[in-house]
């Protein structure tokens, strides 16, 4: 599994420094989970919204150290020994392998682009299939008035806009429509809800993928051999803002404003 594998990857190289890494602070917003570590270094993770895992259902998983009133100043090391996580734990987990990676990042040397959509690093001037898993409306706005071909897989036909309903794959012909695309776009939320794997299985040798979102930024050892050529991810500039921000029901892009910028990670091998 991506998550895991990626997981043993920033366990590696962080080492023994990892067990002095604590959470400094948590916010969990409508629709992103935020966090700021002892280092200084921030993470996001989408919520899996569609999502009926909840502590509420088990009161046996309503306490304990991992719990609201007791997040602040737990070893994130021994956040990934949770036997059986709820949702929210393992978004919390995604969010806090996002801001180990921004540090790791710092120290790579991957090649990032700052300031950049991945979306500009692709040419839409010739015709193309693309296949957007997610409805990320600007992606779809842009790719519905080039002259490709768009396919949107989501797993709530109801989050595709009605003028956009039409280009809405059925969840039995999404790994058809995934297998003759040239472009495959993924937004990070596949990664919260753990469909990435999947997904990634049908994409064909020649297709171009892009995985993109708040979720999308750990470091990408695992995801460019797993076959992803560009991870568009978000650096946070202003860690307190965006924790202010997300607790009054951010959505990624009203980051942007104030306390964070795009970046592209991009695969040279």
């Amino acid at each position: 599994m991506i998550i895991e594998e990626t997981y043993e990857v920033i366990h590696a190289k962080y080492g023994q420094r990892l067990n002095a890494v604590t959470i400094e602070k948590l916010v969990a917003g409508v629709y992103l989970t935020a966090v700021k570590l002892s280092t200084g270094c921030s993470g996001l993770a989408s919520n899996d919204l569609n999502s009926q895992d909840s502590c509420t259902h088990n009161r046996n998983r309503g306490f304990g150290d991992f719990t609201p009133g007791h997040f602040k100043g737990q070893k994130v090391a021994d956040l990934f020994e949770i036997p059986e996580p709820t949702c929210f734990i393992k978004t919390l987990q995604l969010a806090v392998m996002n801001a180990l990676s921004a540090e790791l990042l710092a120290e790579s040397k991957f090649r990032i682009i700052e300031n950049l959509d991945p979306m500009e690093l692709i040419d839409f001037s010739e015709k193309k299939q693309v296949c957007l898993v997610g409805a990320f409306l600007s992606y779809i706005k842009k790719i519905a008035a080039s002259n490709s071909v768009l396919n949107i897989i989501e797993l709530n036909e109801n989050a595709v806009p009605d003028e956009y309903r039409r280009y809405f794959v059925p969840s039995h012909l999404s790994e058809k429509a995934i297998s003759q695309s040239d472009v495959v776009i993924i937004t990070g939320s596949s990664l919260a809800n753990n469909t990435l794997d999947k997904l990634l299985d049908v994409v064909p040798e020649k297709a171009k993928v892009i995985l993109v979102g708040p979720t999308s930024g750990l470091i990408p050892d695992v995801l460019f051999a797993r076959g992803v050529n560009i991870v568009g991810a978000t650096r946070i500039t202003d860690s307190d803002k965006m924790l202010e921000l997300v607790a009054e029901g951010a959505a990624g892009f009203h980051l942007f404003k104030s306390c964070a910028t795009k970046i592209c990670i991009v695969n040279e091998s």
